[in-house]
């Protein structure tokens, strides 16, 4: 396979114009940002080329406002913070992509930045008009995609760009990403074991067949286990299910019998008999009827620590329960806890990563520290399945 271009630390890009795509998509309720952890991964790169006086055009979206100019879904609160912490002039361009868009641009000088306004706002983006392309594509010299997160969509300032410019570039945000990735599926070290919850096992079918040929534990949390429950004809009561999940959980085990991987599955959980109370440790043989499985359980937790306690490399995607009550939050925060202390004491290689994992964590009241905490969904899913991603393979 070829190798990614990534962009040079000594390349010269004085006067130089950057097309520079960010993933900037961040939770925002009423024009206030939520949560910042996107931009301030940007930051960095960003002031470097400000540093290095280039001229910077960021392209980004938010949400997916299909074509059409939802207010909702603007990135003013994006450019206002951008505004307020980088050291220059921030431009926000609301405008049309026009055959004289080329000249709305010329005003920029070194060292300055424009924002351009939510890109999924053209139906063209979403569509990877090659017409689009051309238009964005003539506003650069040089285009830089450090949106890993969105790598995996064939969409205009993505992928057809690339076609009308003249270099272009994978940035460090992509590069630290596909690093880190690459530490779980080809530089490993072993013991390899990963963790994956969720509530779809039909989502993530692919990326688990893939990772047994690589990894040496699966061990499976969320609403995805209960699946599994049924495959050994336990009861599950009211929990999340999906239907007709039985053959590809047959598939997971064989695939996992001829690689020597194994598969470990909660042996007890936390119910209730809805979402909103609390719950009770029990059993899986124990469960009633009318009980929801709403999180993993003591002995379970214990166990994981136990598997993370003797692996040198973790790979965790999806909580261990239904995190958005505190009262089922706990088996997600000790496998957070479990694995940060083991990568703080330089025993474990650990990569995070999915956006409902990182939004699980954040109520954590302890500093946490991983290898690697990924930002990206389902780019890193892909990525982890082995697919050349589209936005991956024009940057070759």
């Amino acid at each position: 396979m070829d190798k990614i271009n990534f962009f040079p630390s000594n390349f010269n890009v004085k006067n130089k114009k950057i097309i520079l795509r960010l993933d900037l998509n961040v939770p925002i309720k009423d024009k206030i940002i939520t949560d910042d952890t996107r931009i301030l991964l940007c930051l960095p790169f960003v002031k470097e080329l400000i540093n290095k006086k280039a001229k910077i055009i960021i392209l980004s979206h938010l949400g997916r406002p299909e074509g059409k100019k939802d207010s909702t879904l603007s990135l003013a609160p994006i450019y206002k913070y951008l505004k307020k912490n980088l050291q220059t002039n921030v431009y926000f361009y609301m405008g049309n992509f026009d055959d004289e868009v080329e000249n709305k641009f010329s005003h920029l000088k070194e060292g300055e930045v424009i924002l351009i306004e939510n890109i999924r706002y053209f139906e063209e983006e979403t569509n990877n008009d090659e017409n689009f392309a051309k238009k964005l594509g003539s506003l650069g010299d040089i285009y830089i995609n450090d949106a890993f997160s969105c790598s995996h969509r064939k969409q205009t300032s993505i992928h057809k760009i690339t076609k009308f410019i003249d270099k272009s570039f994978a940035g460090p945000l992509l590069k630290k990403e596909i690093d880190a990735i690459n530490l779980v599926i080809k530089n490993k070290k072993e013991p390899v074991t990963c963790i994956i919850g969720g509530s779809k096992i039909s989502t993530k079918i692919n990326v688990i067949t893939s990772l047994i040929e690589k990894i040496n534990n699966l061990i499976i949390v969320g609403a995805m286990a209960n699946n599994f429950f049924i495959f050994k004809n336990l009861k599950v009561g009211k929990s999340l299910i999906e239907n007709n999940s039985n053959e590809i959980i047959k598939k997971i085990y064989n695939k996992a019998d001829k690689n020597n991987c194994e598969i470990i599955i909660p042996n007890d959980c936390l119910v209730g008999t809805n979402y909103k109370g609390e719950g009770k440790n029990k059993n899986l043989e124990q469960i009633e009827d009318n009980e929801i499985i709403l999180d993993i359980g003591s002995n379970t937790i214990n166990k994981i620590k136990r598997i993370i306690d003797q692996s040198k490399t973790v790979l965790w995607n999806g909580p261990a329960g239904y995190f958005e009550n505190k009262n089922f939050l706990n088996g997600t925060i000790s496998i957070a806890e479990a694995i940060s202390k083991s990568t703080s004491e330089k025993r474990l290689i650990s990569v995070v990563g999915g956006g409902d994992t990182l939004a699980a964590i954040n109520n954590s009241k302890n500093e946490l520290s991983f290898s690697h905490l990924s930002t990206a969904g389902g780019a890193f899913l892909e990525y982890l399945e082995g697919k050349d991603l589209p936005g991956l393979s024009v940057l070759k």
